[in-house]
């Protein structure tokens, strides 16, 4: 095995601000999957179906542009020569981005219109939700480009990935335990999903910078072994998402992905109606159920990133996902009153989840190398906007799908009188099929499509090797 050359050890201090960068994502992202679908139908009184398109319409626009920022940042246009020169093609977006961001994310969480004008507060929370996905991806897509640019090394990318996903999940941690700590606090229902989204957004900007600042000096020392990182890439939108789903292994990737990522956006959308509607246990419950699968993935992510050394990423997935699929077995099987048993298998769940978040990222950067060894150009942007767009249209339906089958069982809202309304067997069993056969046939196809990605650790580094003879003859015939 190739021991990786100097600039592909990176310091603690920089993986650690690598890192930081998915905070503010996986804060938002857990409370707008956990808790923005109980806040529009519970607390704004939305009915489900409209709160479900709301999202739907958010996702669809979130995810159409992510390709079109991703070819742009690959591009390097929107912004100057001078500012592209002096932060490369990923920084200026992220800095331009950050404050909207958070912004957008705290005005999703208020109640403008009384419950009678329906479709007023469903352009409303659509409006807004276009605008914070919009900035979402401006800050977020060029972030998770980084991953490529920073190290070139088939480990340090899963370590690299590793440092990314404990700032996610443990971001998603503080972010449920802060909704607990609200819940429990205040009492009127709207102002604590106010609250929470003020700190949120507030918590979610300063990592951005964080980021930006403490990765610059490695990505610039990076550029200046790699310049071809730098080249702008060229060839129309249509032309780049011709070679991309031409690329075999990416297709792969792509399917590990949404099959894992469809599984675990399913599941975290039903648990609060899980924990109150079926389980019959306090709303304040449903954080720590959510806190025991994310806990779990936290802890797991060293183990697995152990593991993915010793015996490959895909072996490790393989590994993890049958954990998983018996936790959400489980899940389905429990009866009102198994509480124990309920954390039981949200902690096996979360074994499982620890290798969704770590392994297809950190396979994808690999598929980026073998895309430029056939083409010649690093266009990292479109490969992750892909993957975004992909698992955003997912995500999407997904939660769609879930309130629009509430609605359609007959789904009881809580009142003031009512808090917590016994909901009709309709009801319980959609909510009981969205946590179990839905996602565990989903993750069996993640299992199956692992199992044939065609991307080794060796096949892997004859890509590195070769990738290398090129450079150094494209920099000999240069020098003459």
């Amino acid at each position: 095995m190739n021991k990786p050359t100097p600039i592909d050890r990176m310091t603690f201090a920089t993986k650690l601000a690598y890192g930081a960068g998915d905070a503010g994502a996986a804060i938002t992202s857990i409370m707008l999957l956990s808790y923005l679908s109980p806040f529009l139908t519970d607390v704004a009184h939305l009915s489900p179906g409209l709160a479900g398109q709301s999202q739907l319409v958010g996702k669809i626009w979130d995810a159409v542009n992510d390709p079109m920022v991703g070819v742009l940042s690959d591009r390097g246009q929107i912004f100057s020569d001078k500012i592209r020169q002096r932060w490369g093609r990923r920084y200026p977006w992220m800095l331009w981005g950050a404050i909207p961001f958070g912004i957008f994310f705290a005005l999703q969480w208020i109640v403008p219109f009384p419950e009678t004008n329906q479709w007023g507060l469903f352009a409303f929370y659509t409006l807004i939700s276009i605008a914070f996905n919009t900035f979402f991806t401006v800050v977020n897509l060029p972030y998770t480009a980084l991953t490529a640019e920073l190290t070139q090394d088939y480990h340090e990318r899963t370590s690299l990935s590793s440092f990314r996903f404990t700032f996610s999940i443990g971001g998603s941690i503080i972010a449920l335990l802060l909704a607990r700590t609200v819940f429990q606090t205040i009492q009127t229902p709207a102002t604590q999903y106010l609250t929470i989204g003020i700190i949120c957004a507030v918590i979610s900007v300063f990592p951005i910078f964080w980021c930006v600042f403490g990765t610059y000096a490695r990505s610039q020392a990076v550029l200046a072994q790699h310049p071809e990182e730098a080249e702008p890439v060229t060839g129309s939108l249509i032309s780049e998402l011709q070679i991309v789903f031409s690329n075999r292994p990416f297709l792969f990737v792509v399917g590990i992905y949404l099959c894992s990522w469809f599984s675990l956006q399913l599941t975290a959308a039903i648990i609060p109606y899980f924990v109150v509607s079926y389980m019959r246990l306090p709303q304040q419950d449903s954080p720590l159920v959510i806190l025991a699968v994310q806990g779990t993935a936290l802890g797991m992510l060293s183990v697995w990133n152990w593991i993915s050394q010793k015996v490959g990423k895909k072996v490790a997935y393989l590994m993890g996902t049958s954990c998983w699929i018996v936790g959400q077995g489980g899940l389905f099987l429990l009866q009102p009153g198994q509480t124990t048993l309920m954390y039981v298998f949200a902690i096996l769940a979360g074994v499982g989840v620890s290798t969704a978040y770590l392994i297809p990222w950190s396979m994808l950067p690999d598929v980026i190398e073998f895309d430029e060894l056939r083409t010649g150009q690093r266009r990292e942007g479109i490969f992750y906007s892909l993957m975004v767009f992909l698992q955003k249209i997912c995500l999407g339906f997904a939660v769609a799908g879930v309130l629009q089958s509430l609605e359609w069982s007959g789904y009881l809202r809580p009142t003031a009188a009512i808090a917590a309304p016994v909901q009709p067997e309709a009801v319980l069993n959609a909510i009981r099929l969205a946590i179990g056969p839905a996602p565990t046939i989903s993750l069996i196809c993640g299992l199956i499509l692992a199992y044939f990605y065609p991307i080794t650790r060796e096949m892997h580094q004859q890509i590195v090797l070769q990738l290398q003879e090129r450079r150094e003859q494209t920099q000999d015939r240069g020098n003459r």
